[in-house]
């Protein structure tokens, strides 16, 4: 018998009216008789979902897994599947794709909330939407877990994230580090794990800035912001040479004007205010660092060379998204003009 679901039916269903549902993180979520997984990060869930089964099988190393899809579901296999095993082995059941549930899956998952197995845990996947409201509401109102698989949309919580993985595999990595590679990977969350892995099992002792540089240097993201950080310090040589040999080694010019725009929005949005760095990041919605670094930028730039950058900009931006015949000039252009800016000519 499962032992993370109480042992008879009855005091399942009894006890649910009585329960609310808690979010919880999918690094601490627990086998339960049901778990609701809602959001479209893939990720996520897969991770969530790996955690229950670990937990399931190091308890019972027999657990039998069971995988439905709800847009195809047939009617009567969640009784089937559910029903007790003949030899006692506990079931996890995987329901995805509930965003595009059958009628018949959900007349019967409803059913299934009000007296779930004692031997079984399902765990329910709905990416958004409406469909299926009527489900998610009564899985809520049951008390099953809930795990918030939401995209990561701001780079603080990327942030968290590497140094979450890192902090897991009892490893370190410099803060300068980990900015480093969520620029370098961080728009993918699968891929940033990814690279999260690869430096944690090739390396020993801390995990520095430099050997980011040394494994993720040449990603297309990580050359757009060092071409946007040299202009903004400056140093229009050095950007332009670099903006070069980004595009002749393939990086297209809208990334590197994204990376541009990124950089001197955060200088606009910081130029005139005043106040700590944890309550202007609270205000604005950006990480502390964020906001240091912009200002420190922001002390390179006077009114009238901060709306000329941003002109450039807008420009630039037009310019590659094809308003223009040449975008190459119009980067170039945008980064010499920024640079020039920066340094006060």
């Amino acid at each position: 018998m499962n032992p993370a679901v109480p042992s008879k039916r009855s005091s399942a269903s009894k006890s649910s009216a009585s329960k609310s549902s808690a979010t919880v993180s999918w690094r601490e979520v627990e086998p339960a008789p049901v778990v609701l997984l809602a959001g479209p990060e893939d990720y996520l869930a897969s991770r969530a979902r790996d955690r229950l089964r670990g937990l399931l099988r190091e308890k019972q190393p027999d657990t039998e897994l069971v995988h439905f899809d709800a847009s195809t579901y047939v009617s009567g296999e969640l009784t089937l599947q559910s029903s007790p095993s003949l030899f006692g082995e506990a079931k996890l059941i995987e329901a995805v794709n509930l965003a595009s549930m059958n009628e018949d899956f959900l007349t019967e998952t409803l059913a299934y909330l009000k007296d779930p197995s004692p031997d079984a845990v399902l765990v329910l996947h709905h990416a958004g939407g409406n469909r299926g409201k009527k489900l998610l509401d009564a899985v809520k109102a049951a008390g099953a877990p809930v795990v918030e698989c939401q995209p990561f949309k701001k780079d603080a919580e990327k942030l968290d994230f590497v140094t979450s993985e890192f902090r897991t595999a009892r490893r370190r990595i410099d803060p300068g580090a980990a900015r480093a590679l969520v620029n370098a990977v961080g728009s993918s969350l699968s891929e940033l794990a990814a690279s999260c892995q690869q430096l944690i099992s090739d390396s020993t002792g801390e995990v520095t800035e430099e050997l980011v540089e040394r494994y993720y240097g040449g990603r297309v993201e990580a050359t757009a912001f060092k071409v946007a950080d040299a202009a903004l310090a400056g140093r229009a040589a050095q950007a332009l040479s670099m903006l070069r040999h980004a595009l002749d080694t393939g990086v297209d010019p809208v990334p590197l004007v994204g990376a541009l725009a990124m950089k001197v929005r955060a200088v606009a949005r910081v130029a005139n205010l005043r106040g700590s760095s944890a309550s202007m990041a609270k205000e604005l919605s950006m990480a502390p660092w964020q906001v240091d670094q912009a200002r420190r930028d922001a002390q390179r730039f006077t009114s009238e060379s901060l709306i000329e950058a941003v002109q450039a900009l807008a420009e630039a931006d037009a310019q590659v998204k094809g308003a223009g015949r040449d975008p190459v000039y119009a980067v170039e252009r945008a980064v010499t003009v920024i640079a020039l800016a920066a340094s006060g000519r």
